[in-house]
Order: structure tokens, then C-alpha cells, then sequence
């Protein structure tokens, strides 16, 4: 208890005494009475970042654009001079395009500041938007027409993306680091090293091999199809595109934006059942070769 006149010390939690003067002078010596162990204090947690919601994803980058490129791109001028109502959204065929190819390049430098991280699919989302920029850049003439062949360029764009992914998978077979570990067989959803210690226990390390090189073929196999179904789609879209036509921006527009969304649902649906096919197969070998279960296999979400 302290004297008359003297100051109420509370304890604290230093590790060393240390002298006090009170207002009247007397000096003091203060001994703390608790210890925090090393390294069990940290007045700061550190916080994981939120992971990113793929349902955000595919919403900033592939439905908002294709509804602002479907609704947004009608010209006004050219709908009073077709005898159309103008509406306030109609911001024209070039502003469209700005505002959708600005949404989810906004988007990813957003979550690249949040997370401080470069993320492999934001890059490629990245990629696929400049490059559609570009090729519109190019294929738009002056005079408000576009260049003949639009659809055929417009779907080479489309299928290089997945096409350059298939080789550089197959071609990370024998590296360091296959790209099969990046996008599917990862420490995210696979307890990647307690598999591998078993795999070591057991002497079956060249059957894993071979087992993650078949699911790598299949897995570069899904992209070269998906290559082929982009130029398909694209196609399909652009048949009968009048390129001359007065309103041929904003056509182009519009074909652009369906085809965001049904590739989505056509060729995003397909390649699911591949995924789920390699993960599978993927499993099933994985039980073989270690003598886990599923459960055992993969990290609890």
C-alpha cells in the first residue's frame, strides 16, 4: 500500500524494477510481479488477408462488362438519327468499351494493393484486357466501321490466351516447379507434404511422378480445347457481322460482351468436367499410392 501522500503505482509488466519519484521526492522502486514468457506477447497479430471471392471475380470481370459493352454502347447521335429514344446510359460504342475494359483492370490493381501480392489469374485477366483493347484499337476504322475479318481476329485473340497456358504447362513437366502445383495440385487444397512423406515411406516416388505427369497432360489438354472452342465461339458470334454497317461499333460491341458471358457458361462449364475428371483421377491415385484417404488427402475447407 502506498503512504500518505504518495502516488498509487500500478503493477505492470516489465521484465526489470525501475526507480519512481513521487511529487513529494521520495523515491520508489517498482518490481513487477508479472512475466510474459518470450515471443508470447504480441500486442500486434498479424491478420491474413481476405482471400479473393471468385464470385466477385467473375462478376467485376466478365457479367458487368458484358452488360455495359450490351447496354451502353448504343451511340445517341446515331439513335436520334435513326429515329430511336435516347436513354441516359447510352454513352456510345468507344466509351463502352473504356468503361468495361476499365472495370476489372481497376479491379485487379485494387486487390494487388490490398494484398500486396501478384496474382497468376489477375495477371492473365490483365493480359486478355489489354489484348482486347488492342485488337479493338486496331479493327475499329475512322469512319465508324470495322475492319472485314473482325470475328476470325477477334477469336485468334480469344484462343492465344489458353493456347500459350497448354504449352507452358507441358513445357513445366520436367521443371522445378510444374504449373499443375500452381493451378490444382497445391498446398491449398492438397496436404502436399504429408502425401509426399508418404510417398517417401513407401518407395513410390516414381509412380508419383508419373501419376502428376498424366494429370499435367490432361490438364494442358483442357486448355488446348478450350483454344479451340474460343475460336469456335467467336465465330459463331461474328457470322453475318455487317463491318460496313452504320451501327457497326456498336454491333461489334455487343458480340464482344456475348461472348464474355456464353464463353463463361460454354466453355467454362465443359472445362469444369475435365477439372473435376483430373481431380478424380488425381485421388484415386493418390490414395494408391500413399494408403490415405480422401479426408487425409485434402486440406479441411
Amino acid at each position: 500500500m502506498a503512504r500518505p501522500g504518495q502516488d498509487a503505482i500500478p503493477r505492470t509488466g516489465l521484465s526489470n524494477s525501475f526507480p519512481l519519484r513521487n511529487r513529494h521526492g521520495f523515491s520508489i522502486s517498482i518490481r513487477p510481479t508479472t512475466r510474459f514468457p518470450a515471443g508470447d506477447f504480441n500486442p500486434m497479430p498479424e491478420t491474413k488477408p481476405k482471400p479473393e471471392h471468385p464470385l466477385a471475380n467473375i462478376l467485376v470481370n466478365v457479367i458487368v462488362p458484358a452488360l455495359v459493352l450490351s447496354y451502353l454502347s448504343k451511340d445517341p447521335a446515331l439513335q436520334v438519327k435513326l429515329g430511336k429514344a435516347v436513354r441516359p446510359w447510352h454513352i456510345g460504342p468507344l466509351w463502352a468499351m473504356i468503361v468495361a475494359l476499365a472495370l476489372p483492370l481497376g479491379y485487379g490493381a485494387w486487390h494487388f494493393i490490398q494484398t500486396r501480392k501478384a496474382n497468376f489469374f489477375s495477371a492473365i485477366g490483365v493480359v486478355s484486357v489489354l489484348a482486347t483493347g488492342l485488337v479493338t484499337y486496331y479493327l475499329w476504322n475512322k469512319d465508324g466501321t470495322v475492319k472485314p475479318n473482325a470475328g476470325l481476329l477477334f477469336g485468334i485473340k480469344e484462343a492465344l490466351i489458353p493456347l500459350f497456358l497448354a504449352f507452358a504447362i507441358l513445357g513445366s513437366r520436367k521443371s522445378q516447379t510444374p504449373l499443375i502445383r500452381l493451378f490444382l495440385y497445391n498446398d491449398t487444397i492438397f496436404d502436399v507434404p504429408k502425401i509426399e512423406s508418404k510417398i517417401e515411406e513407401r518407395g513410390e516416388t516414381s509412380r508419383y511422378a508419373g501419376l502428376l505427369d498424366g494429370a499435367t497432360k490432361l490438364f494442358a489438354g483442357s486448355f488446348f480445347l478450350s483454344s479451340l472452342m474460343n475460336l469456335g465461339l467467336a465465330q459463331w458470334f461474328f457470322r453475318g457481322f455487317d463491318a460496313n454497317a452504320i451501327d457497326a461499333l456498336e454491333t461489334y460491341n455487343s458480340l464482344v460482351g456475348k461472348l464474355n458471358w456464353s464463353g463463361l457458361i460454354a466453355i467454362g462449364v465443359p472445362l469444369m468436367g475435365i477439372l473435376f475428371l483430373i481431380l478424380t483421377k488425381l485421388l484415386k491415385g493418390l490414395r494408391e499410392l500413399t494408403g490415405l484417404k480422401d479426408e487425409e488427402l485434402m486440406l479441411p475447407r
